[in-house]
């Protein structure tokens, strides 16, 4: 249940800041780090392996993030929808949760940091590269190694905040219950303890 919590928390953080004030988010969500939790979640079980229930799991969050991407693209941006423009976009959504199913259903400090690593990075590579290859920009960005150049160096500053916001959402999702569960065993701990 939890996760899916996370999973519409992550989509609203994409949808409140254009409904209610009206601006963008420069890629300040808690997307990736919602999608590498919810995947955490998906379990593979006992066995090690993609269940039915693990895919279940996955296509919800992906109708839940492709709903998202409909409603942004129509009502926020007034864009006509193209599912094809879409299709990287949801297979990296795919791959996040994938991620988080593989590498975070044992959580590490260093698992978690690489999977919000692997997620901004591996988004920012595509999505840019997505762009320069066909997207609305394309005569912004000519077909050379420059225009690519042009490109990338463009998203840096997206690419900044969707790092530092999946850090933050994947720190938090993942290290909170840590913490908590640290903090309730010292003090069962101290309680425990008979007085002097």
């Amino acid at each position: 249940m939890l996760a899916y919590i996370v999973l519409l928390l992550a989509a609203l953080s994409r949808i409140l800041p254009h409904t209610l004030f009206h601006t963008q988010t420069w890629n300040f969500t808690a997307v990736g780090g919602g999608l590498l939790f919810f995947g955490s979640r998906m379990g593979a079980g006992s066995t090690g392996r993609f269940t039915r229930l693990s895919a279940i799991k996955l296509v919800s969050a992906l109708a839940v993030l492709i709903a998202t991407d409909y409603y942004l693209t129509v009502y926020a941006y007034g864009y006509a929808f193209h599912a094809n423009s879409y299709l990287v976009t949801w297979l990296w959504y795919a791959a996040v949760c994938l991620i988080g199913m593989g590498l975070l259903e044992k959580p590490s400090v260093l698992r978690v940091a690489a999977g919000a690593l692997a997620s901004s990075t591996s988004f920012f590579l595509l999505s840019n590269l997505m762009v320069w290859i066909g997207g609305t920009a394309a005569s912004m960005y000519p077909h050379t190694l420059a225009g690519l150049a042009a490109c990338y160096t463009a998203a840096i500053p997206f690419y900044r905040n969707d790092l530092v916001s999946t850090a933050i959402t994947a720190g938090a999702l993942f290290g909170l219950p840590v913490l908590a569960a640290k903090i309730a065993e010292s003090m069962h701990a101290a309680q425990n303890q008979p007085l002097a």
